[in-house]
């Protein structure tokens, strides 16, 4: 309050910076998709790598449209958010439990957004780091 008894209400103005990290550009997710591994099991999508590759330019144009829109609402599809998990045995005795791992499968259209976040993040990362750099 101030000295005549009314509330003293300022406005502040907000200032907001660029973001630091570039949104996906259509290049990075070519580039993303060209790394993707092939023969692998598909995610819970059910589309293997081979088909987004063989699907052409109008396929990766509608992947760089959709992961645009995920890193801009900064929210994962919730069928991203399934996954399946597949046993892998460390071991020759597949019926002990603790003999295994589990290996995630996750969607080509993940793979293709995390690769890309890795990407960005990297140079950060070795920035961080510095001479204890393990080898990214």
């Amino acid at each position: 309050m101030n000295v005549n008894g009314v509330n003293d209400i300022r406005q502040t103005e907000i200032h907001t910076a660029k973001p630091l990290v570039p949104e996906p550009s259509a290049f990075d997710v070519e580039i993303a998709i060209g790394k993707l591994k092939r023969h692998k099991s598909p995610g819970t999508d059910q589309i293997p790598a081979e088909l987004i590759n063989a699907g052409g330019r109008k396929i990766r144009s509608d992947i760089h449209k959709l992961i645009y829109s995920i890193w801009n609402k900064e929210e994962l599809p919730e069928e991203w958010k399934e996954l399946i998990m597949v046993p892998i045995y460390k071991q020759s005795a597949e019926t002990n439990c603790s003999n295994n791992s589990e290996l995630p499968l996750l969607s080509a259209t993940y793979k293709t957004l995390s690769d890309i976040q890795l990407a960005r993040l990297i140079p950060y990362a070795e920035e961080i780091i510095g001479d204890y750099q393990c080898g990214f």
